[in-house]
C-alpha cells in the first residue's frame, strides 16, 4: 500500500475541504446544482477518511475486500453556492457502530453555512452485505470520532 497525499486539512475533529466552484458544479444562472453537492460531500468524506489513515484501498484489500456505502442522507439547503466561489466542506465523524457510522458535514462560504448533511454510511462486503467495520480501520477512525460507541 502507498500512502496517498491527503487533501484540505483537519482542525481538531473536523476535516475541512476546499472545492472552487467551476462552471461544470452549476445550472444555467450560475448557481451550483443541488446535485453536485453530493460529489463535494463524497470528496469530503473520502479526504476525511483519507486523514485517517484508510483509503477505499486499503478497504479493498482486506480479506474479505470492504467498502463504505451510504445508506442514509439528509440535505438542508439554506442558502446557494456561485460560479468563482471557493466554498469548505467541513466534515465530522459522529458515530460508530456495528457496522454503521454517523457524519455531519457542512457547506460553507465566507463562513456562512450554505448546506448541512447528516450521512449515515455503512460498511459492506463486495456482494452488499453489512458487515462490522473492522477493528483496525476502527481504531483508525477513534480520534477523529465525537463520540464512538463500539
Amino acid at each position: 500500500m502507498s500512502k496517498q497525499p491527503e487533501t484540505g486539512y483537519s482542525d481538531g475533529n473536523t476535516h475541512i475541504l476546499p472545492i472552487r466552484i467551476y462552471y461544470e458544479d452549476t445550472d444555467f444562472s450560475g448557481i451550483v446544482y443541488h446535485g453536485s453537492y453530493l460529489k463535494f460531500l463524497e470528496r469530503a468524506r473520502t479526504e476525511s477518511m483519507r486523514v485517517t489513515g484508510t483509503s477505499h484501498q486499503d478497504l479493498l484489500l482486506l480479506d474479505p475486500p470492504l467498502a463504505f456505502t451510504v445508506r442514509k442522507l439528509n440535505m438542508d439547503f439554506l442558502a446557494p453556492a456561485r460560479i468563482d466561489q471557493v466554498v469548505e466542506v467541513r466534515t465530522k465523524f459522529v458515530m460508530a457502530k456495528g457496522a454503521r457510522m454517523r457524519l455531519l458535514q457542512e457547506v460553507l462560504c465566507e463562513q456562512r453555512v450554505l448546506l448541512r448533511a447528516s450521512v449515515e454510511i455503512a460498511c459492506i462486503d463486495l456482494k452488499g452485505r453489512a458487515k462490522r467495520i473492522p477493528k483496525s480501520i476502527l481504531d483508525k477512525m477513534l480520534p477523529y470520532l465525537s463520540s464512538a460507541l463500539t
